[in-house]
C-alpha cells in the first residue's frame, strides 16, 4: 500500500503509484471527499475534454452543424430583445 509523509506545512507528495492509477499530471488538482463512515475518499477534481465526448448524445438525435446553431442563437437573441 502506498503512503506518503505529511511535512511541517502540511503539504504531501502523491505516491507515483496512485498518480499513475488515477492518471494525474502536473498542474492537476485532486478532491478530499469525507464520507459518512469517516473514510476520506480521494479523486481528481478535474476532468479531460476527452472524458465529456458523447455526453450530450441522445438514442436517435440528429447532429446538426456549428452553422445551423449558430442561426438558431441569433433568432433567439432577436425574439428575447
Amino acid at each position: 500500500m502506498p503512503t506518503s509523509t505529511i511535512t511541517a506545512k502540511g503539504q504531501t507528495t502523491v505516491p507515483k503509484e496512485i498518480r499513475d492509477f488515477l492518471q494525474l499530471t502536473t498542474g492537476d488538482q485532486i478532491d478530499f471527499i469525507i464520507e459518512s463512515d469517516g473514510r476520506v475518499v480521494v479523486q481528481p477534481a478535474t476532468i479531460r475534454v476527452q472524458e465529456l465526448k458523447g455526453i450530450l448524445h441522445r438514442e436517435g438525435m440528429k447532429c446538426i452543424s456549428s452553422e445551423a446553431m449558430n442561426a438558431a442563437i441569433r433568432k433567439r437573441a432577436v425574439t428575447n430583445l
